[in-house]
């Protein structure tokens, strides 16, 4: 596989991922009349969906990270080199701001915008550090061919029993900034969910480490 198509199944992995997260949110937020359980579901239904085409048909290319902290696990167990690192996490940031543009675009917005919405407390980071390694933990685990299903059904899950609604991802957290809607996040706080995502991959990790220690089933290959 050529280098090109890696990094451009992870851009518009990105791209797309960020256009259905944000774009769903904006439409649940029309819909939904003000009621956040109805709009939070619909912003939930559609993500998972998105997220399981993605992989399913990228991930036969990249990998289907969409994600700067599994790239960044994916480095710690040698499967990318630091170069390659630097080149995931460059597309992949700058697919989180297309896919945040092109929603904007779709529904007739300001394109260029900031989000203010707080997202900031112990909770929030907590929830970003449990979404984070449990991501990556299911990410490792897997068997190949059903990773893309148990993913989606866990980011989807995650949206529920977590107080910061799983970003999970610092790629989203980027282009959300970017993005004053229902799935927006204040640049100020931005900082703080990427550090938690960071420790709750690279904790991800080490359980999935631990376990095969200890003589569990073999994570799969990436």
């Amino acid at each position: 596989m050529r280098p090109c198509a890696k990094y451009l199944a992870e851009f518009l992995g990105t791209a797309m991922l960020l256009c259905a997260v944000i774009g769903s949110g904006i439409m649940a937020e029309n819909l939904s009349a003000g009621n956040q359980a109805v709009a939070l579901l619909a912003n939930t239904l559609a993500t998972v969906f998105a997220l399981y085409v993605l992989i399913e048909t990228l991930g036969n290319i990249s990998g289907a990270h969409f994600n700067p902290a599994v790239s960044l696990v994916m480095w710690c167990k040698n499967a990318l080199t630091a170069h390659e690192l630097a080149a995931y996490v460059a597309v992949q940031l700058l697919g989180a701001v297309a896919g945040a543009w092109l929603a904007h675009a779709m529904f007739d917005l300001e394109v260029f915008q900031l989000s203010t919405q707080i997202r900031t407390g112990l909770g929030q980071w907590i929830s970003e550090v449990v979404a984070t390694a449990g991501l990556l933990l299911v990410i490792l685990r897997a068997h190949k061919d059903k990773a893309a299903a148990l993913v989606a059904c866990y980011i989807g899950a995650a949206y529920w029993f977590t107080a910061s609604t799983s970003f999970a991802n610092p790629a989203a957290v980027f282009g959300r900034m970017l993005s004053h809607t229902f799935a927006g996040i204040n640049p100020a706080n931005a900082l703080y969910f990427v550090l938690a995502e960071c420790l709750g991959a690279l904790l991800g990790f080490w359980i999935s480490e631990v376990l095969d220690h200890f003589g569990s089933a073999s994570p799969r290959n990436v």
